[in-house]
Protein backbone atom coordinates (compact mmCIF):
# COMPACT_ATOMS: atom_id res chain seq x y z
CA UNK A 1 0.00 0.00 0.00
CA UNK A 2 1.24 3.39 -0.90
CA UNK A 3 0.44 6.59 1.18
CA UNK A 4 -1.24 7.76 -2.55
CA UNK A 5 -4.01 4.86 -2.00
CA UNK A 6 -5.53 6.31 1.31
CA UNK A 7 -9.09 6.62 0.64
CA UNK A 8 -8.95 10.99 1.25
CA UNK A 9 -5.82 10.91 -1.23
CA UNK A 10 -8.00 8.97 -3.97
CA UNK A 11 -11.31 11.04 -3.41
CA UNK A 12 -9.45 13.75 -3.73
CA UNK A 13 -7.77 12.28 -6.75
CA UNK A 14 -11.28 11.85 -8.08
CA UNK A 15 -12.11 15.33 -7.53
CA UNK A 16 -9.55 16.69 -9.45
CA UNK A 17 -10.37 13.78 -12.75
CA UNK A 18 -13.95 14.80 -12.68
CA UNK A 19 -13.22 18.79 -12.54
CA UNK A 20 -10.75 18.25 -15.27
CA UNK A 21 -13.03 16.57 -17.64
CA UNK A 22 -15.51 19.63 -17.45
CA UNK A 23 -12.99 21.68 -18.01
CA UNK A 24 -12.92 24.03 -15.03
CA UNK A 25 -9.11 24.18 -14.50
CA UNK A 26 -7.45 25.78 -18.16
CA UNK A 27 -3.60 25.40 -17.09
CA UNK A 28 -2.80 25.76 -13.52
CA UNK A 29 -6.06 27.43 -12.93
CA UNK A 30 -7.90 26.50 -9.87
CA UNK A 31 -7.33 24.81 -6.45
CA UNK A 32 -8.76 22.49 -3.85
CA UNK A 33 -8.13 21.18 -0.18
CA UNK A 34 -9.21 18.82 2.23
CA UNK A 35 -9.10 19.18 5.97
CA UNK A 36 -7.68 15.60 6.96
CA UNK A 37 -9.25 13.90 9.77
CA UNK A 38 -7.67 13.40 12.89
CA UNK A 39 -8.14 9.41 12.45
CA UNK A 40 -6.98 9.53 8.67
CA UNK A 41 -3.48 11.32 10.03
CA UNK A 42 -2.52 9.16 13.43
CA UNK A 43 -2.97 5.85 10.38
CA UNK A 44 -0.92 8.18 7.83
CA UNK A 45 1.45 9.09 10.49
CA UNK A 46 1.35 5.24 11.87
CA UNK A 47 1.91 3.47 8.47
CA UNK A 48 3.85 6.04 6.33
CA UNK A 49 6.08 7.37 8.94
CA UNK A 50 9.14 7.25 7.07
CA UNK A 51 7.47 9.25 4.18
CA UNK A 52 6.49 12.51 6.13
CA UNK A 53 8.47 15.33 7.01
CA UNK A 54 7.84 16.00 10.83
CA UNK A 55 10.45 18.47 11.40
CA UNK A 56 10.59 20.63 8.11
CA UNK A 57 10.76 24.43 8.03
CA UNK A 58 7.78 26.43 8.99
CA UNK A 59 6.44 29.23 6.41
CA UNK A 60 4.18 31.82 6.92
CA UNK A 61 0.58 31.63 6.09
CA UNK A 62 0.08 35.22 5.41
CA UNK A 63 -2.69 35.14 7.70
CA UNK A 64 -3.82 33.91 11.57
CA UNK A 65 -6.16 30.84 11.63
CA UNK A 66 -5.92 29.18 15.40
CA UNK A 67 -9.21 27.36 14.91
CA UNK A 68 -6.80 25.35 12.77
CA UNK A 69 -4.32 25.07 15.16
CA UNK A 70 -2.47 21.90 14.75
CA UNK A 71 -4.90 20.74 11.72
CA UNK A 72 -3.12 18.88 8.35
CA UNK A 73 -4.78 19.39 5.10
CA UNK A 74 -4.44 18.18 1.77
CA UNK A 75 -3.77 20.84 -0.55
CA UNK A 76 -3.23 21.31 -4.65
CA UNK A 77 0.09 22.89 -4.80
CA UNK A 78 1.05 26.36 -6.52
CA UNK A 79 1.32 26.34 -10.33
CA UNK A 80 0.69 22.77 -10.20
CA UNK A 81 -2.23 21.17 -13.14
CA UNK A 82 -5.43 19.61 -11.84
CA UNK A 83 -5.01 17.52 -14.96
CA UNK A 84 -1.97 16.14 -13.56
CA UNK A 85 -3.27 14.73 -9.82
CA UNK A 86 -4.05 11.57 -10.47
CA UNK A 87 -0.68 11.10 -12.82
CA UNK A 88 1.75 11.92 -10.17
CA UNK A 89 0.19 12.92 -6.81
CA UNK A 90 3.03 13.21 -4.90
CA UNK A 91 4.68 15.80 -7.11
CA UNK A 92 1.14 17.86 -7.80
CA UNK A 93 -0.45 17.73 -3.72
CA UNK A 94 1.37 18.17 -0.23
CA UNK A 95 0.07 17.28 3.31
CA UNK A 96 0.44 20.18 5.54
CA UNK A 97 0.47 21.18 9.16
CA UNK A 98 -0.21 24.50 10.20
CA UNK A 99 1.63 25.19 13.69
CA UNK A 100 -0.19 25.52 17.46
CA UNK A 101 -0.56 29.06 16.72
CA UNK A 102 -2.32 28.89 13.68
CA UNK A 103 0.19 31.33 11.97
CA UNK A 104 2.91 29.11 9.81
CA UNK A 105 2.67 25.63 7.92
CA UNK A 106 4.93 23.02 7.34
CA UNK A 107 4.98 20.58 4.11
CA UNK A 108 5.10 16.79 5.71
CA UNK A 109 4.65 15.11 2.38
CA UNK A 110 4.46 15.47 -1.57
CA UNK A 111 5.47 18.57 -3.86
CA UNK A 112 8.61 16.11 -4.49
CA UNK A 113 9.88 18.65 -7.39
CA UNK A 114 9.33 21.01 -5.13
CA UNK A 115 6.88 23.84 -4.85
CA UNK A 116 4.35 25.33 -2.49
CA UNK A 117 0.81 25.25 -1.41
CA UNK A 118 -1.61 26.93 -3.84
CA UNK A 119 -1.65 30.80 -3.64
CA UNK A 120 -4.69 30.83 -2.84
CA UNK A 121 -3.89 28.69 0.55
CA UNK A 122 -4.73 31.64 2.93
CA UNK A 123 -8.29 31.92 1.58
CA UNK A 124 -8.42 28.23 1.77
CA UNK A 125 -7.43 28.24 5.64
CA UNK A 126 -9.84 31.26 6.34
CA UNK A 127 -12.73 29.64 4.80
CA UNK A 128 -11.60 26.26 6.68
CA UNK A 129 -11.39 28.15 9.92
CA UNK A 130 -15.26 29.59 9.31
CA UNK A 131 -16.75 26.28 8.03
CA UNK A 132 -15.33 24.43 11.16
CA UNK A 133 -16.69 26.87 13.07
CA UNK A 134 -20.35 27.28 12.04
CA UNK A 135 -21.07 23.68 10.55
CA UNK A 136 -19.99 22.09 14.42
CA UNK A 137 -16.22 20.50 12.10
CA UNK A 138 -18.66 18.86 9.19
CA UNK A 139 -17.56 20.73 6.64
CA UNK A 140 -13.92 19.34 4.95
CA UNK A 141 -13.42 20.43 1.69
CA UNK A 142 -12.95 23.83 -0.32
CA UNK A 143 -13.06 23.37 -3.54
CA UNK A 144 -12.17 26.77 -5.87
CA UNK A 145 -12.50 26.36 -9.92
CA UNK A 146 -13.11 28.26 -12.97
CA UNK A 147 -16.56 27.77 -14.28
CA UNK A 148 -17.31 28.91 -17.67
CA UNK A 149 -20.76 30.21 -17.55
CA UNK A 150 -20.77 31.84 -13.91
CA UNK A 151 -17.83 33.46 -14.65
CA UNK A 152 -19.67 34.69 -17.72
CA UNK A 153 -22.67 35.95 -16.09
CA UNK A 154 -20.49 38.21 -13.88
CA UNK A 155 -20.29 40.55 -16.36
CA UNK A 156 -23.68 41.02 -17.58
CA UNK A 157 -25.79 40.40 -13.61
CA UNK A 158 -25.31 43.26 -10.98
CA UNK A 159 -22.64 41.96 -8.53
CA UNK A 160 -25.03 41.61 -5.85
CA UNK A 161 -25.66 38.51 -3.78
CA UNK A 162 -29.71 39.05 -4.62
CA UNK A 163 -29.43 38.85 -7.53
CA UNK A 164 -26.69 35.59 -8.56
CA UNK A 165 -28.99 34.13 -6.17
CA UNK A 166 -32.63 34.84 -7.52
CA UNK A 167 -30.96 33.89 -11.09
CA UNK A 168 -29.75 30.79 -10.24
CA UNK A 169 -32.65 29.56 -8.23
CA UNK A 170 -35.14 30.33 -11.31
CA UNK A 171 -33.12 27.82 -13.49
CA UNK A 172 -33.25 24.48 -11.63
CA UNK A 173 -36.06 23.09 -9.70
CA UNK A 174 -33.27 21.75 -7.81
CA UNK A 175 -31.14 24.96 -7.07
CA UNK A 176 -33.22 26.41 -4.21
CA UNK A 177 -33.09 23.08 -2.05
CA UNK A 178 -29.52 22.02 -2.84
CA UNK A 179 -28.24 25.97 -1.77
CA UNK A 180 -31.08 27.49 0.39
CA UNK A 181 -28.80 30.04 1.50
CA UNK A 182 -27.97 31.68 -1.61
CA UNK A 183 -24.75 32.66 -3.28
CA UNK A 184 -22.12 34.95 -1.62
CA UNK A 185 -20.54 37.37 -4.65
CA UNK A 186 -17.60 39.78 -4.61
CA UNK A 187 -16.10 42.00 -7.29
CA UNK A 188 -13.28 41.76 -8.90
CA UNK A 189 -10.63 41.00 -5.97
CA UNK A 190 -6.75 40.55 -6.35
CA UNK A 191 -6.20 37.12 -5.83
CA UNK A 192 -3.70 35.46 -3.69
CA UNK A 193 -4.02 38.06 -1.07
CA UNK A 194 -5.56 38.78 2.15
CA UNK A 195 -7.84 41.12 1.38
CA UNK A 196 -9.84 38.94 -0.85
CA UNK A 197 -9.55 35.92 1.72
CA UNK A 198 -10.92 38.12 4.78
CA UNK A 199 -13.50 38.97 2.18
CA UNK A 200 -14.68 35.40 1.17
CA UNK A 201 -14.60 33.96 4.71
CA UNK A 202 -17.07 36.20 5.88
CA UNK A 203 -19.48 35.53 3.16
CA UNK A 204 -18.88 32.04 4.07
CA UNK A 205 -20.28 32.95 7.72
CA UNK A 206 -23.58 32.97 5.40
CA UNK A 207 -22.91 30.98 1.82
CA UNK A 208 -22.02 27.38 0.96
CA UNK A 209 -20.69 29.23 -2.19
CA UNK A 210 -18.81 32.63 -3.37
CA UNK A 211 -18.71 33.69 -6.55
CA UNK A 212 -15.22 35.48 -7.37
CA UNK A 213 -16.37 38.06 -10.55
CA UNK A 214 -14.86 37.36 -13.34
CA UNK A 215 -12.67 34.86 -11.76
CA UNK A 216 -14.22 31.79 -10.47
CA UNK A 217 -15.91 30.50 -7.51
CA UNK A 218 -15.54 29.26 -4.36
CA UNK A 219 -17.77 26.22 -2.55
CA UNK A 220 -17.63 24.44 0.87
CA UNK A 221 -18.63 20.81 0.84
CA UNK A 222 -18.80 18.26 4.24
CA UNK A 223 -16.93 15.76 2.12
CA UNK A 224 -15.19 15.46 -1.54
CA UNK A 225 -18.93 14.58 -3.53
CA UNK A 226 -20.58 17.31 -1.88
CA UNK A 227 -18.35 19.89 -3.05
CA UNK A 228 -18.01 18.93 -6.53
CA UNK A 229 -22.28 18.45 -6.69
CA UNK A 230 -22.61 22.20 -5.76
CA UNK A 231 -19.84 23.73 -7.94
CA UNK A 232 -21.59 21.46 -10.56
CA UNK A 233 -25.24 22.78 -9.74
CA UNK A 234 -23.66 26.20 -9.80
CA UNK A 235 -22.14 26.12 -13.58
CA UNK A 236 -25.37 24.05 -14.75
CA UNK A 237 -27.87 26.78 -13.42
CA UNK A 238 -25.60 29.18 -15.15
CA UNK A 239 -24.90 27.82 -18.66
CA UNK A 240 -28.74 27.29 -18.44
CA UNK A 241 -29.01 31.05 -17.47
CA UNK A 242 -26.43 32.11 -20.62
CA UNK A 243 -28.24 29.86 -22.78
CA UNK A 244 -31.91 31.75 -22.09
CA UNK A 245 -30.56 35.19 -22.36
CA UNK A 246 -29.31 34.10 -25.76
CA UNK A 247 -32.50 33.15 -26.45
CA UNK A 248 -34.02 36.27 -25.80
CA UNK A 249 -34.64 36.04 -22.21
CA UNK A 250 -37.48 34.16 -20.04
CA UNK A 251 -41.21 33.74 -21.04
CA UNK A 252 -41.66 31.98 -18.48
CA UNK A 253 -39.96 31.81 -14.66
CA UNK A 254 -40.48 29.76 -11.15
CA UNK A 255 -42.44 32.17 -9.55
CA UNK A 256 -41.90 33.29 -5.58
CA UNK A 257 -45.20 30.74 -4.36
CA UNK A 258 -43.26 28.32 -6.29
CA UNK A 259 -40.32 28.53 -4.35
CA UNK A 260 -41.68 29.10 -1.08
CA UNK A 261 -43.92 25.66 -2.01
CA UNK A 262 -40.77 24.15 -2.86
CA UNK A 263 -38.75 24.75 0.31
CA UNK A 264 -42.42 23.82 2.84
CA UNK A 265 -42.23 20.64 0.44
CA UNK A 266 -38.61 19.96 0.80
CA UNK A 267 -38.54 20.98 4.52
CA UNK A 268 -35.47 23.61 3.59
CA UNK A 269 -35.07 27.13 4.95
CA UNK A 270 -34.56 29.61 2.19
CA UNK A 271 -32.76 32.96 2.97
CA UNK A 272 -35.17 35.40 3.78
CA UNK A 273 -32.97 38.13 2.60
CA UNK A 274 -33.51 36.34 -1.03
CA UNK A 275 -36.92 36.48 -1.36
CA UNK A 276 -39.56 39.37 -2.12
Amino acid sequence: MNLTDLTFVQDFIGLAADASEKEWHERNGGNLSYRIRTEEMDFTRLRFAPELKETGEWTRIGVSVPELAAECFLVTGSGKFMQHVGESPEENLAIVQIDTRGENYCVLWGLEKGGRPTSEFPTHLMNHAVKKRTTDGLHRVIYHAHPVDTIALTFVLPLNNRTFTRELWSMITECPIIFPEGIGVLPWMMPGGREIAEATSDLMKTFNVVVWAHHGVFCSGATFDEAFGLMDTIEKAAEIAVKVRSMGGKKNDITMKNLKDLAKEFDVTLNPDMLD
